[in-house]
This record gives structure tokens, C-alpha cells and sequence, in this order.
């Protein structure tokens, strides 16, 4: 007669074995939540960059480095400026008729992005040029401000995403002070005008601060106003003598805290005629 084997008893689970798997059960919970939340970011990240490159393409031309040699001077003529590149800009109207001018920075190559105007200082916060939901949004100048840069202070706005793109490297011209040195110019190219801006001030600065003051013309009070900012630069500009006549573009994205705000801002050294360049 066979021998019978002894029937093992299941062991019963304890309360620390329930804790166990209901802690491996959030913790698998979370990575999911955070893996579908960094790959939504990614896409949006995809998805406005690659938006901005097509209307680049379909918008700028830039011109040859040695076509702006050839042109800037020669033995029997005296230095002349060119702008960089030229901007379609019925094309770009086609897409959006809110469209106002060109940004580019020399220093940071990839800061070469269409401006608008909406209605107030929320439309483009989070849409895109072409007017879709993007966390990127679109560079944008303050309602207040006039259409074509003749006001005193013009306030550009634009986010700092982490993948560089929009504003995103703005910062490094008090990061790194190689930035500054390899150039302190950025365009502003509009339908009617190229504006040539030097920089002469880069800074954080309050959320509220008076650095986004508006000034109704020229006159003591803004003339005051750029002695103060030019003091509040974090880098050393070659910023020169001011008056009250110069035009100022301040450029500003977020920190990443909500109460600070940077700021670069150029002075217009260069006016070109469109018909010109």
C-alpha cells in the first residue's frame, strides 16, 4: 500500500504580505502615471518644435556668411550692414494675420521664432502660431504695446521650455559668459522695417517689477529707467551712453519660480528699410 505524502498547508498571508502588495501595486501605479505623463510632454515638446521648423522653413531665408562678408564692405566702399535673413512675410499672414515681425539672436541660433499680437496677454500663452493647444505657445509682444516697436520699452514674452526651444535659452547669457562675447546683437525684422537691437542688460527681476513699466514717450522718467536696468545686469554689457530718444526691446521668459522673471534687453542701434537689405 503506497504511503501517503503529507499535505502541505497553504500559508496564510499576513497583513505585512497585504501591505507589501498593495505598496508594489501604487509604486507600479505611479511609474505608469509618470512614464505616460513624460512621454505626453515629449510629444507636446515634438510636436510645437516641429510646427516652429516648418514655418521656418516656409518663412526665413537666411543669407550666405560670405554673401554678408561680400556686402558689408570692400576695398573702395565702407562698411555696410545686412541683415542675416530675409522673412516671407505674406507668407507667414496667410498662416496668422497676428503676425508682426521676426525674432532672431545671433548668439543663440536657435531663438528665430514669428512675433504676435493678440488681443490681450493670455491668447498665446498656450497656442501655437498656427493656433493649436502647445504647451510652447507663441512669442508674443505685450497688448499694450504698439504693433510696430516705436514705443519706448516694447515687452516680448516668451516661455522657457526645457528642450531650449522658444525662450528656453535666453538664461544662458548670465550662465555662460562666452554667450555674450560671441555676439550682443538680436533682429527684430517687421514687414516694414529690420531693427537691429545691442544688448544691454540681462537680469532676474520680480514678477512685478518696474522693469515692464510702459512709458507713454520719452521724458526724465525713462531716461531714469535706463540707468536702473542697465545697473541690474548680471553680465557686463558695453552699453554706452543712453537718452531718452533710444528705443529698448525687453525680452523675458519664466525661472521656474513663479514670483521671478529673466529678462534680456537691447538697445536699437540699426534701422533697415525691407527694400534695402
Amino acid at each position: 500500500m503506497a504511503e501517503k505524502k503529507p499535505v502541505k498547508k497553504k500559508k496564510k498571508k499576513t497583513f505585512a504580505d497585504i501591505l507589501l502588495t498593495i505598496i508594489l501595486l501604487i509604486a507600479i501605479g505611479v511609474f505608469v502615471f509618470a512614464a505616460y505623463n513624460l512621454y505626453h510632454i515629449y510629444t507636446e515638446y515634438k510636436k510645437g518644435t516641429d510646427e516652429y521648423n516648418q514655418i521656418e522653413q516656409m518663412a526665413v531665408t537666411n543669407r550666405d556668411p560670405d554673401e554678408l562678408s561680400e556686402e558689408a564692405g570692400g576695398e573702395n566702399q565702407g562698411p555696410s550692414l545686412v541683415a542675416p535673413m530675409e522673412i516671407d512675410f505674406a507668407s507667414l499672414k496667410a498662416v496668422n494675420d497676428d503676425v508682426i515681425g521676426w525674432i532672431y539672436v545671433e548668439a543663440l541660433g536657435d531663438v528665430s521664432y514669428p512675433i504676435v499680437k493678440g488681443e490681450d496677454n493670455d491668447t498665446y500663452l498656450h497656442m501655437t502660431y498656427e493656433k493649436n493647444y502647445n504647451f510652447a505657445g507663441t512669442i508674443f509682444i505685450d497688448y499694450e504695446n504698439s504693433r510696430d516697436f516705436s514705443d519706448c520699452n516694447t515687452l516680448v514674452y516668451g516661455h522657457n521650455m526645457k528642450n531650449g526651444s522658444m525662450f528656453g535659452q535666453l538664461k544662458k547669457f548670465s550662465q555662460d559668459p562666452e554667450t555674450y562675447k560671441k555676439s550682443k546683437y538680436f533682429w527684430i525684422f517687421t514687414p516694414d522695417k529690420t531693427y537691429r537691437y545691442e544688448i544691454i542688460s540681462a537680469y532676474t527681476t520680480g514678477v512685478n517689477s518696474d522693469t515692464y513699466t510702459l512709458f507713454k514717450g520719452p521724458g526724465q522718467e525713462f531716461e531714469d529707467y535706463l540707468k536702473t536696468i542697465v545697473s541690474r545686469s548680471e553680465i557686463e554689457t558695453n552699453a554706452g551712453d543712453l537718452d531718452m530718444m533710444d528705443k529698448i526691446v525687453t525680452l523675458s521668459t519664466c525661472t521656474g519660480n513663479q514670483s521671478t522673471r529673466f529678462v534680456v534687453q537691447g538697445r536699437r542701434c540699426d534701422e533697415l528699410d525691407v527694400n534695402q537689405q
